[in-house]
């Protein structure tokens, strides 16, 4: 899959997100990068940022977060264009997930693992 194609993937995925819950992300720009750096390559995506749910008083005048969607993980990882879709939509919702606070554990038994 080439990186319009992904690109497009990741627009797809962000569509299919409610309309309510993508009106409350706040500061976040959502971005496509080809690796991961550091030391887990097989990342497929990544959120920087402060979760809405650890944001006090102090929080303002920051850079946005970030999420970051990888496309050379996930296309090593899906053998098929259509797991590529099906694994970008997960980790897309998985990202956001976290920038409402949700952590790991709770997303692996929501089954967005």
């Amino acid at each position: 899959m080439d990186e319009a194609d992904f690109e497009a993937a990741v627009a797809d995925a962000l569509d299919s997100v409610p309309q309510e819950l993508m009106a409350m992300l706040d500061n976040v720009v959502i971005l496509v990068d080809e690796e991961p750096e550091g030391a887990d390559r097989e990342l497929l995506g990544l959120y920087q940022g402060t979760a809405l749910t650890d944001r006090g008083w102090e929080y303002g005048g920051v850079l946005p977060d970030t999420i970051t969607i990888y496309r050379g993980p996930t296309l090593r990882m899906c053998s098929t264009p259509e797991e590529v879709v099906e694994e970008v939509a997960v980790t897309v919702v998985h990202e956001i997930a976290h920038h409402f606070g949700i952590e790991e554990e709770r997303l692996h038994e929501l089954g967005w693992g």
